[in-house]
């Protein structure tokens, strides 16, 4: 009986130390490099994929099934995908799904991005979180021709995230207005046609569902490039100011971002709310801190500690850097941390309706537990707004 055959691998991901995974690459061909993260969501891999959060990152799907409802429109959180490349335990079946209308494999053909398909995602999870978030290269090539020196060479050759400024990379080129709300049954994304609140969103790679749930909030939304300056903010009278998820370093990118920051504070009483990097920045104009993890926080299944309330809510987050809650000066409370690994997951300044948290209650993918912080950032802004004047 003949020995059984196995397929070439048409694709191999290489990591920094020269251990080597190989498989069978789908979407696009070439190479890329890139730090390597892992996440545990069950769901919503289109929406990850164009998280501007994940600039300079490949990510590891922990759950199997990835690609079987295909991809549509809709789900984009950017315009196109931002995350690097994809590893995933199974190829892509089939997509089986009513909303589908392009297949993932040709979905990240069309824009340019490299996946793996038969990994042991375990062993790779298990090695990222014991090793810390490695430098990787991903090479996909149907022949299966891989020039393996150089692929390491490659791996070791990034220059990785720390004092990487981002999100100039994916924030927007010019200002824009964003009426559209969160997704409903049977119509889509509704339009806000009576706002109540103006809101300037300064975009350190904002993900669409959160533009959203400031609509959804009653707020007139005007996006601003990262690089706003104080007088581009009050150019357009806001009654709050929205920092935006993002990625890269927070230092890096609080060079420009944490004086503008600094001055809405001292020179204004507006409401300000952070989330992800726009939490980091907030933390760092108001004194604090942040390091570089191991290996972060990606997923849609992370408990986090509301010190105020006792409650605990079940997040989505997405960050590979956190504020150092001992940093933390005299009158910036920590309001919440994670029960994974106590770190920092958010702070309110006393007195002042200005607060930010690390995880996103946006939950685009995950669950919804934290929305209610749209709702307080309206609610803010409604208690300073003045009365409206007697007849």
């Amino acid at each position: 009986m003949p020995a059984p055959t196995h397929p070439r691998p048409t694709a191999c991901l290489a990591l920094a130390d020269g251990s080597l995974f190989y498989g069978m690459g789908f979407g696009a061909t070439g190479q890329t490099t890139a730090e390597l993260c892992f996440n545990t969501a069950m769901t919503g891999y289109q929406e990850i994929m164009t998280d501007p959060s994940y600039a300079g990152q490949i990510v590891t799907f922990t759950f199997p099934h990835v690609g079987n409802v295909g991809t549509n429109p809709e789900d984009d959180e950017t315009g196109d995908p931002v995350a690097e490349g994809m590893v995933v335990k199974w190829m892509p079946t089939d997509p089986s799904n009513w909303r589908n209308v392009q297949p993932l494999s040709d979905w990240l053909a069309a824009r340019g991005r490299i996946a793996i398909g038969g990994v042991d995602t375990r062993r790779l999870t298990r090695a990222i979180r014991h090793l810390g978030a490695p430098h990787v290269a991903l090479a996909h090539d149907p022949e299966g021709n891989f020039d393996i020196e150089a692929l390491v060479a490659a791996a070791r050759s990034f220059a990785g995230l720390e004092g990487m400024d981002l999100a100039k990379d994916v924030t927007c080129a010019q200002s824009y207005r964003w009426d559209e709300m969160r997704w409903a049954w049977p119509d889509g994304y509704p339009k806000q046609e009576s706002p109540r609140h103006r809101v300037v969103a300064v975009d350190y790679g904002a993900k669409r569902n959160i533009l959203r749930c400031l609509a959804s909030a009653g707020c007139e939304v005007t996006v601003l490039p990262a690089t706003a300056t104080f007088d581009d903010i009050m150019a357009h009278q806001p009654d709050g100011v929205f920092l935006s998820n993002g990625p890269g370093d927070p230092a890096a990118t609080g060079v420009y971002a944490v004086p503008m920051i600094r001055d809405v504070l001292d020179k204004t009483d507006l409401p300000v709310f952070g989330i992800c990097l726009g939490h980091q920045m907030l933390a760092l104009a108001l004194g604090g801190k942040t390091v570089k993890m191991s290996h972060g926080h990606h997923g849609a299944n992370h408990p986090v500690k509301d010190y105020d309330t006792g409650k605990v809510e079940i997040t989505s987050m997405n960050h590979g850097f956190a504020v150092d809650g001992q940093s933390l000066p005299d009158g910036v409370v920590e309001t919440h941390v994670s029960l994974f690994d106590g770190s920092n997951c958010g702070i309110r300044l006393e007195n002042r309706p200005v607060w930010s948290v690390q995880h996103h209650p946006e939950a685009s993918p995950g669950p919804q537990d934290s929305y209610y912080l749209f709702e307080r950032f309206a609610a803010a802004m409604a208690e300073r707004a003045p009365e409206p004047a007697q007849a």
